[in-house]
């Protein structure tokens, strides 16, 4: 598979993913559109891909920093769940991924 082809293929299946989630949400199905956006398809294949392309290490180096990035994103969550009720969309969203931005940044300070 030539690298255009590879390239459109996770354009579609990211916008496909975003926009299950997104019809699933405004529906009133949160559990399901949740799920849709956890499903671990695209880091599946992204795990699929690595593997063929560069072998067994660079996989599970990946699978390590997926763990590792795991904290950042529950405070990106959390943030969300509890921000966009007090401070509206917008605010809790730059408040979410500053905190998001800033423990990841702790966290690849604390791995080197």
């Amino acid at each position: 598979m030539n690298e255009l082809t590879k390239y459109v293929m996770y354009f579609f299946l990211g916008g496909t993913l975003i926009s299950v989630s997104t019809y699933l949400g405004s529906h009133g199905k949160g559990f399901f559109a949740a799920l849709a956006s956890t499903l671990p398809v695209i880091s599946g294949m992204t795990f699929l891909l690595i593997y063929l392309n560069a072998g067994a290490g660079p996989t599970v180096s990946f699978a390590k920093n997926l763990i590792w990035l795991s904290p950042p994103w529950f405070a990106y969550v959390l943030t969300m769940m509890f921000g966009v009720p007090w401070f509206g969309f917008a605010v809790s969203f730059a408040m979410a991924m500053t905190f998001y931005v800033l423990l990841v940044s702790v966290i690849r300070v604390i791995i080197r």
